[in-house]
């Protein structure tokens, strides 16, 4: 299974959140609808998707109000094993 796209990132943390919009540029502790407790939610369903990525709640270890999805897509790109 290959990497998601950030989009496809982004409606699954919509479909988790009930956020209306996710973009992928806006800090997600300002967007409405989401909280920690969607982000690992969003973590679990990752983690059953793509079980190959070694994702864990590390990739918020670090959260602040500027972290971006796409700040989190960066470290999940740096987690996918080389292809051999």
């Amino acid at each position: 299974m290959s990497l998601p796209t950030i989009e496809e990132l982004a409606s699954q943390l919509e479909a988790v959140s009930g956020a209306a919009e996710v973009s992928p540029d806006a800090p997600l502790q300002h967007i409405a609808d989401v909280d920690s407790l969607d982000l690992m939610e969003w973590l679990y369903g990752f983690q059953t998707n793509y079980p190959h990525i070694p994702a864990d709640e590390s990739l918020f270890a670090d959260l602040d109000d500027t972290t971006t999805l796409r700040d989190v897509y960066a470290k999940i790109v740096e987690l996918v094993p080389a292809q051999a």
